[in-house]
């Protein structure tokens, strides 16, 4: 049975990541995913040396957040990120940030992706190895 994709990195909330009230603004919260995601991307095949190479590149099509607690200046968290399913051309990634301190959960967050063949801009079929490989994930 193949281990599904997924990935934990941390992050410590810097004074840039912050509002005036020195609570995280909603866009650092999707910077950390992004570096989430991207590693969580790599062990699914797409490394950042192999898609500048291939131009083929997973993009986010939807994202879904829901806030649950504001994360403060110096406060150490931890993302997990991991492949949520497989459904025609997309895929879904999901995420929990949560305090590595006490476990607070922070965030949770979806993400739908595509790939999409550059410089064209035209989307790729997902691999597919993919279907075979994750099929717990695949929708109908």
């Amino acid at each position: 049975m193949t281990e599904m994709p997924s990935i934990e990195t941390r992050e410590e909330v810097m004074f840039f990541d912050t509002d005036c009230g020195g609570v995280v603004h909603n866009l650092a919260y999707l910077r950390m995913i992004e570096t989430c995601r991207t590693r969580l991307a790599a062990q699914m095949g797409m490394n950042l040396r192999e898609m500048s190479q291939t131009q083929l590149y997973p993009v986010v099509v939807r994202t879904e957040v829901d806030y649950r607690k504001p994360a403060k200046l110096g406060d150490q968290l931890v993302i997990k990120g991991w492949l949520d399913s497989l459904s025609g051309i997309r895929f879904w990634c999901a995420f929990e940030m949560r305090s590595a301190t006490d476990d607070t959960l922070h965030i949770t967050c979806r993400q739908q992706l595509a790939l999409v063949q550059m410089p064209l801009g035209k989307p790729s079929r997902l691999p597919p190895e993919w279907s075979v490989k994750y099929a717990s994930l695949v929708k109908k």
